[in-house]
């Protein structure tokens, strides 16, 4: 486990879990992990209160960490959709937290977000709902034992989340086969006599799906399907210093046990980045001076990929600190993904925005307005 390169949500935060778990006096929804009010502090923090719990018999203290930022409301229904007869579908443009959400919220409903099925043109019926082990299958017949459960199997034999990433990216056929799960609550094996061939769903089972709306029309959901789903809409961090939290412990997360790990991030030099996204994916800059949109993702999500990559950069190649030229150096790779002709846009940016700072002197814009020469698709 040490040498992972990520672990689930509920094998991140053990401390987190104990404390919520000692302190939860809310009535529990039957086979969930924790009450609903215990499930919201885990997502939004506990706000620096320390909660107590005991581990080997001594007592220890904790603050929950904040791991969502954004509507709190949005959250919160969230919560509710997961504890009633509907599925949850999270829609939004790409990089706004979707899977983060959906991850988190499923590791504190279940204390399991590892039943997740990842949407694809190749997904196929078996790999949501079960399959065989066909050399046991042909040796033995149709049985328990040669039967591999998929996710769907899993979650509603054992009462648990299932999370479908991606659901618009699968094929009509194969996210229609959700319809009886998420209607009748029931999974049926035609190959298996008795009892054994049909999977009740237990308290607890539900579905979190997620979307986002530039794959829409990919495969468009049916309407049925649709309909057995609650739709939240994650929206794009507006607030820039939240947005700067997130990329900070995002970056040093991931630099954590790497050989870059101890590269000096300086804020000033994480500002100019989270700035210039926030400011092209605004179409707007804090001054009120219009810059145009590029049409590739300018997501938190992308920010904290080019300021990993860029803390990367200064680890092997620099002298360990992040530096605005760092930053530009690669920066560029993320803007042009969907389109090469954005370079002009960040180049545009860089005039339109970055010069007229840099001429004030202020703070780093100057070697990062500089640094433009390295804007190379």
């Amino acid at each position: 486990m040490a040498d992972a390169l990520r672990l689930p949500a509920e094998r991140r935060y053990p401390h987190e879990f104990a404390a919520l778990k000692a302190n939860d006096k809310d009535p529990i929804p039957p086979g969930w992990f924790m009450s609903p009010r215990a499930v919201e502090t885990f997502i939004l923090g506990s706000q620096d209160k320390e909660l107590e719990y005991e581990e080997g018999g001594e007592v220890k203290s904790t603050t929950i960490s904040k791991k969502f930022f954004g509507n709190d409301i949005l959250v919160q229904r969230c919560i509710v959709t997961l504890a009633s007869d509907r599925g949850l579908l999270l829609v939004g443009e790409p990089g706004t937290a979707k899977s983060w959400l959906s991850e988190h919220l499923a590791a504190a409903v279940c204390g399991n977000s590892l039943l997740a099925i990842q949407g694809s043109a190749g997904l196929t019926e078996d790999q949501i709902k079960y399959s065989w082990n066909y050399a046991l299958l042909l040796a033995e017949g149709p049985s328990l034992k040669a039967l591999v459960p998929a996710p769907m199997y899993i979650g509603m034999k054992e009462g648990k989340l299932v999370r479908f990433e991606e659901i618009t990216r699968a094929p009509h056929e194969v996210q229609d086969t959700l319809l009886s799960a998420m209607s009748d609550k029931v999974l049926v094996v035609p190959e298996l006599p008795g009892d054994d061939g049909v999977v009740l769903a237990q308290r607890g089972f539900n579905i979190i799906g997620t979307a986002n709306t530039r794959d829409r029309g990919v495969n468009e959901m049916s309407s049925a399907l649709k309909r057995r789903f609650n739709f939240e809409t994650v929206h794009p961090i507006a607030d820039m210093q939240d947005e700067m939290r997130i990329v900070r412990e995002q970056v040093t997360g991931l630099l954590q046990g790497g050989t870059a790990e101890g590269v000096k991030l300086g804020d000033d030099v994480l500002e100019l980045l989270v700035t210039t996204f926030h400011e092209i994916r605004e179409g707007r800059t804090q001054d009120g001076v219009k810059v145009d949109k590029a049409s590739s993702v300018m997501s938190t999500a992308e920010a904290v990929s080019v300021g990993f990559n860029s803390a990367l950069y200064a680890g092997f190649f620099g002298d360990r600190e992040l530096k605005p030229e760092h930053v530009v150096i690669n920066m560029a790779g993320a803007v042009v993904k969907e389109n090469p002709d954005d370079i002009k846009i960040l180049r545009n940016y860089f005039e339109v925005a970055a010069k007229p700072r840099a001429s004030k002197q202020l703070g780093k814009w100057k070697p990062y307005y500089t640094a433009r020469k390295y804007l190379k698709a």
